[in-house]
């Protein structure tokens, strides 16, 4: 049974990751530090699997305390690196702790990997690293663009420095997986997207909305060029977009990773617009969301969604989910949420 660390597997895609991971019989070693999501999650976790995965308390930031992990759980195969500061609008106002926080967990999971022959890395990167896409959908071998935002660019220069590593060293080898917007949660509902305070992203803001905790969904800009002036993204469900991990891990596995390093777009190949996303909820659940436009938010990306043809055919990979069902199992996590909280 081969050991795979998973760095951020409580948050909300490595949770949906550990399960896979476990479900396929690999042996899980999650490390996360909590900042943004809960403990709870394990127990989530270990409903769905039959397991709870063995859970380090530790910021990534350490690199001794990630060394005495490994000293701990020997003979770790792979690292899937999810732990890293996530929003686009945070990281504008706080760049500094994006850029501290993202890189130097790349810097110390890629020293580690050298010096604990564990030679196995798939990373969680970003479509941010695209930018405002010249041609759409955008294939893996568009130009990578200044980004628009300081987490953006922490992806950009992350992808630079792993490339860098395995120049270096060709013992090393990475899988970046290139993520369009996750959305929705286990179909279980026992575990789905945690944010602290406010969300940032937009589907637990539409839940909350829905169930009462906000008062109004606001949506950044009408007047983008887009057919109902809403941005468009590319909305991708959380457990299709985990399973692309486990065949990411095994590709590295099987040494049938190609150039060290590889990047595939993990998305559906459909963009959807803010106000689409809204109306097809208010259709899958029959709750109205109270909305408002206000004013673009800085960072954000006019229009941006895949062309997967390179992971669907080099890895077999396929997001078939329908918007509707992501978005059912989205706003039955948030009645189970409503619920817990309510007994407590």
């Amino acid at each position: 049974m081969s050991k795979i660390l998973v760095t951020g597997g409580t948050g909300y895609i490595g949770s949906h990751t550990v399960v896979e991971l476990q479900n396929n019989g690999y042996e899980v070693i999650i490390v996360d530090n909590l900042s943004n999501s809960s403990i709870d999650v394990l127990d989530g976790i270990a409903s769905i699997t039959g397991k709870k995965p063995a859970f380090e308390k530790i910021d990534c930031q350490n690199k001794q305390a990630l060394a005495e992990v490994f000293a701990k759980y020997p003979g770790i195969e792979a690292i899937i690196h999810f732990a890293a500061s996530k929003a686009v609008g945070e990281s504008v106002e706080k760049p500094l702790l994006y850029y501290k926080n993202n890189l130097i967990s790349v810097l110390n999971i890629l020293e580690l990997m050298g010096e604990q022959n564990t030679y196995n890395l798939v990373f969680s990167s970003s479509c941010t690293v695209y930018g405002q896409p010249d041609i759409l959908p955008v294939t893996e071998n568009a130009p990578v663009k200044p980004a628009t935002s300081p987490y953006g660019n922490t992806k950009q220069i992350a992808e630079e420095i792993i490339r860098d590593t395995i120049h270096a060293d060709n013992r090393l080898k990475c899988i970046a997986l290139r993520y369009f917007n996750p959305v929705g949660a286990h179909p279980s509902a026992a575990i789905g997207e945690l944010p602290n305070g406010v969300p940032n992203n937009l589907i637990p803001f539409v839940t909350q909305t829905a169930i009462g905790i906000r008062e109004c969904l606001r949506v950044f800009g009408n007047d983008y060029n887009t057919p109902d002036g809403s941005a468009i993204r590319d909305y991708i469900w959380v457990v299709d977009l985990a399973k692309a991990h486990v065949i990411a891990v095994e590709r590295l596995l099987g040494n049938k990773n190609k150039n060290g390093i590889e990047f595939f777009n993990l998305g559906t190949g459909k963009g959807l617009s803010v106000l689409e996303i809204l109306n097809t909820f208010e259709q899958a659940t029959g709750v109205k969301v109270n909305r408002k436009i206000v004013a673009r938010r800085e960072g954000d990306v006019e229009k941006v969604w895949a062309d997967p043809t390179f992971a669907n055919n080099e890895l077999g990979w396929k997001a078939e989910t329908s918007t509707e069902k992501m978005l059912a199992t989205a706003w039955e996590w948030e009645k189970r949420l409503a619920k817990k909280n309510s007994m407590s």
